[in-house]
C-alpha cells in the first residue's frame, strides 16, 4: 500500500507541474525580478487592417511590446468573418482600460473581446454595417456609423445593444469622441460638414464647415476648439473653429505634386496631432511621406517630411506619450529625431500593415490605460 501510495504521488507531482506551469509562467511574466507587477506597454493591432496584409497575412488581433522593440507577442483570435469564413476587412479598434474590453468594427460587424481572458464577449451585426466607431472615456457608449449609409447607431457598449439611432445623412465614416466625452465627432463620405453629437440626449447639434470638400480623417484638440480635417482632392488638410461653427484655415502641403494612389481615392488620407499638440503629422500617398507642420503657429507651418519605405501611408496615430508615431504602414517612427526605428512584423515574419491600431498599458495583468486609433490632442484647457 505503502509503495502504491508513493507511485502514484510520483506521477501526479509531475502532471499537477504539467497543468500549473503556464499559470506560473504567467505570473513571473506579469511580476518583474523585485515582485511588482511588471508595467508593459503593449500596441495592439486590428488585422486585416488593409487589404495588402489580409492578403500575405491573415486575420487576428495581433499585439507589439513597444518596450521590447516592438516584438511580435501574440496574436488573438477574432470574429469578422462572412458567411463563406473569409475575414472581412478591419474598419476601427477602441479600447477601455475601465471596462477592460477591446471592440473590433469589421464592414458587417462589431466584436467586444474581454482583455483578461482574451475571448470574445459577443460579435453582433447591425443594420447597415459597420464602419470607423469611437468609445465614451468612460468605455459604457460607442457611436458606431453604418458602412456609409445615413445613420450612426448610438451601442451600449457591454452589450452591444442599440441606445439610439442618428441620421444625418452623410456617409457615416469617421468618428471621433472628444476627450471630455462631452461631444462625438461625426464625419460622412457624402458632405463637406462636420457634424456633432451631445452626449447628454445622442442628439445632433449645430455642425461645423462647409469645409472646400467631402471630409475623410478628422481629429480634435484637446480643449475641443479645433477641428483638423483631411478633404478629397487636398494634399494637407483644413481646419474648423468648433465654437463658431466657420472653417478657418486651408493648409497645403508645399514643394510635393499630387498624384494617383493605392486607396482611398484622397491624397491625404490621415492626420493626426501629437499629445502635446505641437505638431500636426499629415499622409501623403502618392510621395509615401509623412510631413510635420508646426501647430504651435496658426495657421501651422510645414517644417519636415518623412520617407516610407514600405507603403503609401493611409492613416497615422501615436503611442500614449508621443514618443512614437504609427502609421499604417507598419513602420515605428521615433517623433523626437523622426526616424524609422522598426517595422511591425508578425510571428511569420511578415510585414504588418494596418490603419486600426492603438496602444494599451497594462500594471501586471491589469489594463491602466488606452490610446486612441486617432490622434487626437490631449491638452486640456487651452483656449
Amino acid at each position: 500500500m505503502y509503495k502504491s501510495s508513493l507511485r502514484w504521488r510520483s506521477l501526479f507531482i509531475p502532471l499537477a507541474l504539467l497543468v500549473l506551469l503556464p499559470c506560473f509562467a504567467r505570473v513571473i511574466g506579469e511580476r518583474s525580478v523585485d515582485g511588482k507587477a511588471r508595467q508593459r506597454r503593449l500596441l495592439y493591432v486590428a488585422a486585416p487592417g488593409i487589404r495588402s496584409y489580409l492578403e500575405h497575412g491573415g486575420h487576428g488581433l495581433l499585439v507589439f511590446d513597444i518596450d521590447d522593440g516592438h516584438r511580435f507577442v501574440k496574436r488573438i483570435p477574432t470574429a469578422g468573418l462572412d458567411p463563406t469564413g473569409k475575414p472581412l476587412s478591419s474598419k476601427g479598434i477602441v479600447a477601455s482600460a475601465l471596462t477592460k474590453r477591446v471592440w473590433i468594427s469589421t464592414t458587417q460587424t462589431l466584436t467586444s473581446i474581454d482583455l483578461l481572458t482574451e475571448k470574445i464577449v459577443w460579435e453582433k451585426s447591425y443594420e447597415g454595417g459597420c464602419d470607423r466607431m469611437a468609445l465614451s472615456p468612460d468605455g459604457k457608449v460607442i457611436y458606431l456609423p453604418s458602412f456609409e449609409k445615413d445613420h450612426w447607431h448610438v451601442v451600449d457598449a457591454l452589450t452591444g445593444e442599440v441606445i439610439k439611432r442618428l441620421e444625418p445623412k452623410s456617409g457615416a465614416h469617421n468618428t471621433v469622441f472628444g476627450p471630455d466625452g462631452k461631444r462625438v465627432y461625426l464625419a460622412g463620405l457624402k458632405s463637406n460638414w462636420l457634424n456633432i453629437a451631445d452626449t447628454k440626449d445622442h442628439s445632433l447639434m449645430q455642425p461645423v464647415g462647409p469645409f472646400s470638400n467631402v471630409i475623410r480623417p478628422l481629429t480634435v484638440n484637446g480643449s475641443q476648439t479645433l477641428c483638423f480635417v483631411n478633404v478629397n482632392e487636398l494634399l494637407g488638410f483644413e481646419i474648423g473653429d468648433l465654437r463658431t461653427g466657420k472653417m478657418l484655415h486651408r493648409v497645403e502641403v508645399k514643394g510635393f505634386e499630387q498624384g494617383p494612389v493605392k486607396r482611398h481615392r484622397c491624397p491625404s488620407h490621415g492626420i493626426a496631432l501629437t499629445p502635446d499638440e505641437k505638431e500636426i503629422w499629415v499622409c501623403d500617398a502618392f510621395n509615401q511621406r509623412l510631413h510635420i507642420f508646426d501647430a504651435t503657429a496658426m495657421p501651422p507651418k510645414q517644417v519636415a517630411s518623412i520617407e516610407l519605405h514600405r507603403e503609401q501611408p493611409g492613416w497615422i496615430t501615436f503611442s500614449i506619450d508621443g514618443r512614437y508615431a504609427y502609421p499604417s504602414t507598419g513602420e515605428v517612427i521615433d517623433v523626437k529625431t523622426r526616424r524609422i526605428i522598426a517595422g511591425l512584423k508578425d510571428e511569420h515574419g511578415v510585414d504588418v500593415h494596418s490603419e486600426k491600431l492603438l496602444e494599451i498599458d497594462f500594471n501586471g495583468d491589469q489594463p491602466v490605460r488606452t490610446g486612441d486609433q486617432f490622434g487626437v490632442g490631449r491638452v486640456k484647457g487651452r483656449k
